[in-house]
């Protein structure tokens, strides 16, 4: 791996820390257990879609686990993980296989619906019980607005970072 690469993908995983950390300290406007903007998803798109799937994968596990070891919640990181993981490789199987049929706007919402899927199933491993599923419509629909302002963010900083760097990046 490139050095240069190396740097950039560093800088994502803790630009994505940094926006969990925050996220985490943003009071959720509606009492749903779970509800949160994703914003730090706009890291782990913007990865599958600069750099490949791999990548947009590995920086979505590292994201998780280094939001661990900083907060010390481990019950949060495996609704953190699971998510994430379900999340980035819905997202890399999407890119790669229906890119020619979907925008990243398309991209992002599966993957909003994938990371919500797999916190519920966390849930219910975690919890013990099936019930945790009545929630998932409800963080879907939340999920189709936050994946979609997830997706056009993401897209927009795709297209200027690729101005800036001029595939400088991956050389």
């Amino acid at each position: 791996m490139r050095v240069k690469k190396l740097i950039f993908l560093s800088l994502l995983v803790a630009v994505g820390l940094v926006i969990g950390l925050f996220e985490m300290m943003i009071p959720t406007p509606i009492a749903i257990p779970g509800a949160k903007l994703g914003l730090s998803n706009m890291v782990v798109l913007i990865t599958i879609l600069f750099f490949g799937n791999k990548e947009g994968i590995a920086v979505a596990g590292l994201k998780s686990v280094l939001l661990m070891v900083v907060t010390g919640s481990v019950t949060s990181f495996i609704f953190s993980f699971s998510g994430a993981m379900l999340s980035a490789i819905s997202m890399s199987i999407s890119n790669k296989f229906l890119k020619k049929y979907i925008s990243n706007v398309g991209v992002s919402l599966i993957g909003s619906t994938f990371h919500n899927i797999g916190q519920v199933l966390a849930a219910c491993v975690v919890l013990k019980t099936f019930k945790i599923v009545s929630y998932l419509p409800i963080l879907l629909i939340i999920g189709i607005f936050t994946g979609y302002f997830v997706g056009i963010t993401s897209d927009y900083a795709v297209k200027n970072l690729s101005k800036t760097f001029k595939g400088n990046i991956n050389e």
